[in-house]
């Protein structure tokens, strides 16, 4: 009789107990690893059709990890092209970001220099098909997976352009490294700008690379960007915060159940940029090492701190080998910064099975001091000294992005300006303002609602219910006419808000990456508030030592 491979998969698991649990008399553990074996066994045996053993195995791992939080995760060796872009910000494929439009995904913004734009692809182009497969109802996913592959293997790529009809391209794939830095530049007044999206291998190298650059153009302040940095390496912060404070400074503490996680980091190396003013900027989207390395410098009372309170993810994870060419990124520890405070908002160990995770009580928040005696707290993130929020995008501009009207509008002006000396900055003209403003009251299928008429509409079921609409029924007309969309109105009230928008996304076509980043500074009000802070000394000096 043929044994089952669920018996093949019993012995590995003993003698996988043998060796690993060799320290541990768990019961629970041994009875529960059983369990999942005869489960397995039995459905290999017994279910009504024939079973997918790795699809099952991975299935339940992914929902093993969930329970514990989002950060503990498996990458089966099909995977370890996301574990590589995460780490090495490297993998293979053309440089370009998709989008989902409709049944089809579309070029959004090709990478300079990569494939993709080499080839010509532009931003807008349809994917209809890759190597024969049609692209039709396919996932984001699917096309993103089917456009990548090691480097040096060839596709056959068809698409749709507008105008122009179907084009058909034999692309090459390359090794394509998403860069820590996408920008650096000067801004005013011997003020340099750093924007930091990642920290991979290279992080900190970019990073040293471009404020030794700028200082080669003079700069003597700097603004290092962290918004929208979600984290990476650790020991990438530990280097970047080495850049400003002296040799040997504590940066970060990890502590973990087990004995051989907790560590300290310090500062290896003597710092080439001692006593430059520097200013950090955060968002919602700074997490886990963006936070290190905000928190350490604010503790340490080496920069000030501009914007909006972070994520708040005080999680240390590390990977592991396993065999087959999979790994596993498992929580090991928190992380602590110089003042003893650990940043993690949310507690995913104590809820209960299935409940979403909760913030830590405010009765729980300590409170600590900086080197120079600042108060900050932990659990909520890495709070701002200098807080900058942004301004909410109204409703009609928000609509105006997720149906793709400003890109697809960003497309047309490309198409019908070719040749196009675009200024820094660049200012999107009225006439051209007109034109994107009669292209949108075209799109018959375009509507949207405000939150005033949401609310108004509420108030009015909630009126009729307790008897009292009939009373203010004129008013509430009147009201409701008020906030009632109308797209004429709207485009002329919002052009200044929407403009931004476009003139950001026209720059894309023609300076991909690095123009969309510079033109973005223009009106930043957070990269502005960091040039005054920078520029004003009694004021750096006064939120430092306050």
């Amino acid at each position: 009789m043929k044994q089952p491979k669920a018996l093949l998969f019993l012995v590995t698991l003993f003698l996988s107990l043998n060796l690993g649990y060799a320290q541990s008399n768990s019961f629970e553990t041994l009875k529960s690893l059983e369990i999942i074996d005869q489960i397995y066994e039995h459905l290999e045996l017994y279910f009504v059709d024939e079973t997918k053993n790795g699809q099952l195995a991975k299935t339940g791992i992914d929902a093993m990890l969930k329970e514990l939080d989002p950060y503990t995760v498996y990458y089966h060796e099909s995977n370890i092209e996301d574990y590589r872009l995460m780490t090495t910000g490297q993998y293979g494929g053309i440089g370009a970001l998709i989008r989902k439009m409709g049944d089809f995904s579309f070029i959004a913004e090709p990478y300079e220099g990569k494939p993709a734009q080499v080839a010509g692809l532009r931003a807008g182009d349809k994917i209809i098909s890759i190597d024969g497969k049609s692209m039709e109802k396919k996932s984001t996913e699917e096309v993103s997976d089917a456009l990548k592959g090691p480097k040096g293997t060839t596709f056959d790529l068809v698409i749709e352009r507008q105008n122009e009809g179907t084009k058909s391209f034999k692309i090459t794939r390359d090794e394509i490294k998403l860069p820590d830095v996408p920008y650096f530049g000067m801004l005013e007044n011997q003020v340099g700008y750093v924007k930091l999206n990642s920290f991979t291998q290279t992080a900190a190298a970019d990073v040293k690379k471009a404020i030794e650059n700028l200082q080669r153009q003079g700069m003597k302040e700097l603004v290092l960007d962290l918004r929208g940095n979600g984290g990476g390496l650790l020991i990438e912060a530990v280097k970047i915060v080495n850049f400003f404070v002296p040799k040997n400074q504590l940066v970060v503490t990890t502590k973990g159940r087990v004995a051989e996680e907790n560590r300290t980091y310090k500062t290896l190396e003597e710092p080439f940029a001692p006593n430059m003013p520097l200013v950090v900027l955060i968002d919602g989207g700074s997490a886990s090492a963006s936070e290190i390395l905000a928190g350490s410098l604010q503790d340490l009372d080496r920069a000030v701190v501009v914007g909006e309170t972070s994520f708040g993810k005080g999680l240390v994870q590390r990977t592991y080998d396993l065999k087959y060419g999979s790994k596993i990124k498992i929580t090991i520890a928190k992380y602590y910064t110089p003042s003893g405070r650990c940043v993690q908002r949310l507690e995913y160990y104590d809820k209960a099975n299935g409940e979403k995770p909760t913030e830590v009580p405010d009765s729980l928040l300590k409170s600590f001091q900086t080197k120079n005696g600042r108060t900050v707290i932990d659990g909520r993130g890495i709070e701002p000294d200098v807080e900058v929020a942004l301004e909410d995008l109204s409703r009609l501009s928000a609509m105006l992005l997720i149906k793709n009207h400003i890109f697809n509008y960003a497309t047309q002006y490309a198409r019908e300006n070719q040749i196009v000396a675009i200024n820094s900055p660049f200012h999107l003209s009225d006439l051209a303002y007109e034109q994107f403003k009669q292209y949108v009251l075209a799109q018959a299928d375009f509507d949207y609602t405000t939150a005033s008429e949401e609310a108004l509409r509420k108030m009015k079921e909630t009126a009729e219910k307790e008897g009292y609409y009939q009373d203010i029924a004129a008013q509430y007309e009147l009201m409701l006419e008020k906030v009632t969309p109308s797209k004429d109105r709207d485009l002329d009230k919002f052009k200044k808000e929407i403009t931004l928008l476009l003139e950001e996304e026209i720059v894309s076509r023609y300076f991909y990456q690095e123009g969309r980043a510079k033109q973005q500074l223009y009106a930043d009000r957070v990269v502005q508030k960091g040039i005054e802070i920078l520029q004003d000394s009694k004021q750096y000096d006064t939120i430092l030592k306050n």
